[in-house]
Order: C-alpha cells, then sequence, then structure tokens
C-alpha cells in the first residue's frame, strides 16, 4: 500500500501550476477585443448661393428659397492656412457663373497705365508787370481766358513819369542838336542817351521812340503789350486803378506745349524712366492720340499717397488739351517675358494674395501667389503658380467663401475649435 505523501506532491505542483497560468491570463490586455464602430457620418445640407447656410435636414434656402443640396465632403486641406479645397459640379459652376484662365507667358514690365491731369507748362507763364508808376486809361484785354498775340496791346496807361521822361528825351534831342559840332557835343550825346535808356528800360518800343523823334509830341499814355502769345489766365487790372511795379496785372501762359502730370505707385517707379515715350487719350478728345515724353521724374514720395509725380511734355497743337483735364496716359517702356494671369484671378487680402487653381472633376485649390508687374488687364506671377495650370476668373469670391467656410467646419470637427 502506497503511502499519501506519495501523491500529494505532484498535486501541489499542478494546482500552482494553473493558478500561475490563470492570473497571466487575466492581466493580459484583451487584445482580440473588437474596436468599437464609428457612428456614420451625418449628411448636411448647403445652400448653392449662399455657402454659409448649411442645416442637417434637407429643405430650403431661408435667404434665396433655393432648394439644399446635399455637402459632398469634397473639401481637403491645403496648403494655404484657414482655407480648404472644394469641389463644386457642374449645374453649380454655371449657377454661379465660374470661368477659367489658363496661366499663360507673356510680356511683363512692358507698358504702364495710370491716370494723367493736363497742366500748364510752368515755363511758359508769364507775369506782365509795368515798370513805372501810373493809371490804367484804358483796357484793350478786359477778360480772362482771352487768346493774345505776341505784341497785341494789353492796355494803355497814364504815368506822370513817363511824360517826364518824354520831355526829358525831346530836351536832349534839343541839346544835342546846339551843342553839334562844338567841345561840348559828346555832353550833348551822353545826355540823350541817358534819357533813351531811361525808356527803352520801361519797355517803350523802338517804334514809339521814333515816333516821338519825328513828331516831338509828348504822349500821355504808355502803352503795354503782350511779350508772348498766349491766353490771358489771370487779370488784376481794371480802368481806372492805379499800378505799380509790384503789381501783376495781367498773367499769360502759352498752352502750345502743356505738361501731363501722372502720378506712379511706388513699386512702379524701377519701370519709369526720363525720355521713355507716351501715349495720352482723354475721353474729351476720343479720336486723338495725345504723344509726349517723360521730362521730369520726382525725386520725393508723397508720405500720404505713397506716389511719386511724374511729368511729361505733351505738344498741345490747336490747345485741344486744356488744363485740369483728365486723361488715360500709357508709359511705354521695355518689357520681359512672364507668367500671367488675368487681374480677377488674384484676390488680394492685403498680407496675401490668393488663386483657385482647378484640378479637375469640380476641384479647387487655393494657392498663395506672389506678384509683380500689373498691366492693364493681367498681372504677373513671381511664384505660386506654373505655365499651363488653370486658374478661377470670376466667381472666385464664391468659391473663397465656400473654401472658408469647408475649412472653418473641418477646424470645428477635429475639436480644435473649442
Amino acid at each position: 500500500m502506497s503511502s499519501p505523501s506519495r501523491f500529494r506532491t505532484p498535486l501541489l505542483m499542478l494546482l500552482a501550476l494553473g493558478a500561475g497560468v490563470g492570473g497571466t491570463l487575466l492581466l493580459r490586455p484583451a487584445h482580440h477585443a473588437e474596436a468599437p464602430q464609428e457612428a456614420p457620418k451625418k449628411t448636411s445640407y448647403q445652400c448653392p448661393m449662399h455657402p454659409q447656410i448649411i442645416q442637417d435636414h434637407a429643405g430650403d434656402c431661408p435667404i434665396c428659397g433655393m432648394a439644399l443640396v446635399p455637402m459632398d465632403g469634397g473639401g481637403g486641406a491645403s496648403a494655404v492656412d484657414g482655407m480648404a479645397t472644394v469641389t463644386i459640379d457642374p449645374a453649380r459652376q454655371q449657377l454661379i457663373g465660374l470661368t477659367t484662365a489658363e496661366v499663360k507667358e507673356g510680356p511683363v514690365g512692358g507698358e504702364l497705365r495710370t491716370t494723367a491731369r493736363i497742366s500748364a507748362d510752368e515755363t511758359r507763364i508769364r507775369h506782365i508787370h509795368v515798370k513805372v508808376e501810373g493809371y490804367v486809361e484804358k483796357l484793350h484785354v478786359d477778360f480772362v481766358g482771352m487768346h493774345v498775340s505776341k505784341g497785341q496791346p494789353l492796355l494803355a496807361f497814364y504815368s506822370p513819369d513817363f511824360v517826364s521822361a518824354q520831355q526829358e528825351y525831346l530836351l536832349a534831342l534839343r541839346t544835342r542838336k546846339a551843342l553839334a559840332g562844338g567841345s561840348l557835343q559828346g555832353s550833348g550825346n551822353d545826355l540823350l542817351e541817358a534819357a533813351h535808356r531811361r525808356l527803352t528800360l520801361w519797355d517803350v518800343p523802338a517804334a514809339e521812340l521814333a515816333e516821338l523823334e519825328r513828331t516831338g509830341e509828348v504822349r500821355k499814355t504808355l502803352t503795354l503789350r503782350s511779350p508772348i502769345s498766349g491766353v490771358v489766365t489771370a487779370k488784376t487790372a481794371v480802368e481806372g486803378n492805379r499800378l505799380t511795379p509790384a503789381d501783376t496785372p495781367f498773367e499769360i501762359t502759352d498752352l502750345g506745349s502743356v505738361w501731363a502730370l501722372a502720378d506712379v505707385y511706388e513699386p512702379e517707379l524701377p519701370r519709369v524712366k526720363v525720355g521713355m515715350p507716351v501715349e495720352l487719350t482723354l475721353a474729351a478728345v476720343p479720336d486723338r492720340t495725345f504723344r509726349g515724353r517723360v521730362a521730369f521724374v520726382d525725386p520725393q514720395v508723397d508720405p500720404k499717397t505713397r506716389t511719386t509725380r511724374v511729368r511729361v511734355e505733351v505738344p498741345n497743337p490747336g490747345g485741344l488739351l486744356k488744363p485740369e483735364m483728365f486723361g488715360e496716359m500709357v508709359i511705354q517702356g521695355k518689357g520681359r517675358a512672364g507668367l500671367v494671369v488675368p487681374t480677377d484671378a488674384v484676390l488680394d487680402s492685403g498680407t496675401r494674395r490668393i488663386v483657385f487653381v482647378a484640378l479637375g472633376q469640380g476641384r479647387f485649390e487655393p494657392k498663395e501667389v506672389k506678384t509683380g508687374a500689373a498691366m492693364g488687364d493681367t498681372v504677373e506671377i513671381l511664384s505660386g503658380l506654373m505655365k499651363g495650370e488653370t486658374v478661377v476668373t470670376r466667381a472666385n469670391f464664391l468659391v473663397d467663401s465656400e473654401s472658408r467656410l469647408k475649412a472653418a467646419l473641418a477646424h470645428m470637427g477635429d475639436g480644435k475649435g473649442k
């Protein structure tokens, strides 16, 4: 008969081994447990015309009354912060009037267009003065805007000093005649020369001096004549008033050549050089194109407008160009080749410039670009796009709104908006 102790030891070992295995299984994580299934996403509905209107059920837009359409969820992240790639079906593209254009290579920096203002040429303005005090007896030119020719009488004025100078001149003539042939003949000549010079310094014409010598009669009035041909642009003289050398009875401007003044923005200044040819068109003269050249570029920038004044000299035959007219100026510089897109394709927020690139199948991706020179309806692209890509040119504000809305919704869905 065997002893009970022979079976007790193996039994205790089996019990201990079973307890260890059971404890290990209880402590091991259950890797085979099934992961909880994600709840199905709810379909959201959006207005095609007002992307900000989103509901969790079908219905009509409270703004325009259009039927809400399911959101396709075609948006995706983009490289532009705060914006997302959007998908717009062809029907909606037609509804919002979306159009696109291809990124092309074209001339850049050639023409610079700006607005110009016509101004009088300051080098052709003459202020008329008298050289002796007197009183206006008669006005020959009595209103501003009147055309005058060189040598045309402007006014006649009485001057006691002018009358005395004429008498001295006649006296000098008689004195020279009396001293002719004698030892004092030189003194007579000097006296006559001094009287003659005094009258010529008062702008007395040589014809009037010859008439004075011939007749020997003193004239009461002195006639003031125009030194240039032009237009009277200012007048202070009236009949009967007193004139002194400090007064300006007339201002006459020669408008045979005028200035066209344009303001060029600071980034475009390197493209403007003195001597560049310029074309000028005005709505007031629709059938003419005026040509000139850049004569002066202001060395200073206006701190308020950040622009620099550019002056162009333009011939004005027939006086068609009048001061204070406005027109369009085209400064023709030397161009270069570069990538260009329509100006409407670029959305400028002030801190960055965005375009929407068509990826195909109704998908549009926002891209940030760097722009260069603007040429009429096109703008240069320095970086951000490649030749052959297609960008949105119309309805891009609506695309921009939907892109920002999708990015905001995705931001909230990720729990980042909390």
